[in-house]
């Protein structure tokens, strides 16, 4: 698999989000575990998880808890994984997502986060989403300290606009390395932040880039171009997905989620898909609803 640098780690140009695997409708452990394994066995070097992807207040961290099992489990070195967790986010026993971007919140989860994926330091950790109860650059102001300290080697931003990137990259220099928003063929209103993010050479971290769970199947809304290209070139949908949004910066690495071993699988391979001037220019002149 071809690869692609956040900060200075090379990571493989297509990771797995592990929010399926903890969530509502989530598979059972063992079939959990062997989705992970399968996205290693295809080459797979950047997991994407956070501490709130869990069912209502059930667990908090069951997703680090998860694939901190399964990479103990793989029974190959993994060392060159790397797993990018995330706090500021809650869940309370009701199952919504309540933002909490109080420093000391965050301090403290990062570190519930790192015990519980078995490190000293995590490799990347990133605000979940900006909370509009606390100034932006308090929450940031926690993730200085975090690296500071050597509790986080790296630090993203997740859920953001162009100007809290510009706040970030002032506010933490070259110690941003991501940005991670919502992006796929039929939600591409983070265009500006994924172009802003190529500019200042941070990586590009789409989530739910085949459109969100459930939906990759038949990647829903978007235009009949996906489906047609990929007829044409025997792959699936996904793969064409997948592989245009690498088309559109160096720095864009999705993390499409996953909750069969199958599916993942099949996703890897658009990291070595090249599509052609022709088909991009399908795919980008046809209307998306």
């Amino acid at each position: 698999m071809i690869m692609r640098k956040i900060g200075q780690a090379w990571v493989s140009a297509i990771g797995l989000g592990g929010l399926p695997l903890s969530v509502e409708g989530r598979p059972d452990e063992q079939r959990a575990i062997r989705t992970i394994h399968a996205a290693l066995d295809s080459g797979v070097t950047l997991i994407d998880t956070a501490d709130a992807y869990q069912i209502g207040s059930d667990a908090t961290g069951h997703n680090e808890t998860l694939i901190a099992k399964a990479l103990a489990s793989f029974g190959s070195d993994t060392s060159a994984v790397l797993v990018a967790t995330k706090g500021g986010f809650m869940r309370p026993a009701d199952g919504s997502w309540v933002k909490n971007g109080y420093p000391e919140h965050l301090k403290s989860a990062a570190h519930a986060s790192a015990k519980r994926l078995g490190v000293e330091t995590l490799d990347l950790y990133q605000f979940h989403h900006p909370d509009p109860q606390v100034p932006f650059e308090d929450s940031l102001g926690a993730f200085k300290e975090l690296l500071d300290e050597g509790v986080i080697r790296t630090a993203g931003i997740s859920n953001v606009s162009v100007a809290q990137i510009r706040v970030a990259h002032d506010l933490l220099g070259a110690s941003l390395v991501s940005v991670q928003n919502q992006f796929s063929p039929v939600h591409q209103d983070s265009r500006p932040e994924l172009q802003l993010a190529a500019e200042l050479g941070l990586a590009f971290l789409p989530w739910c880039p085949l459109g969100g769970i459930g939906r990759g199947g038949r990647l829903a809304g978007a235009s009949e171009a996906f489906t047609k290209i990929a007829a044409e070139r025997a792959v699936s949908p996904q793969q064409i997905a997948l592989a245009w949004e690498l088309s559109l910066s160096p720095t864009v690495i999705p993390i499409p989620g996953a909750s069969r071993p199958e599916s993942i699988t099949d996703s890897t391979h658009a990291a070595n898909l090249r599509l052609t001037d022709s088909e991009l220019l399908r795919l980008s002149s046809e209307s998306v609803s």
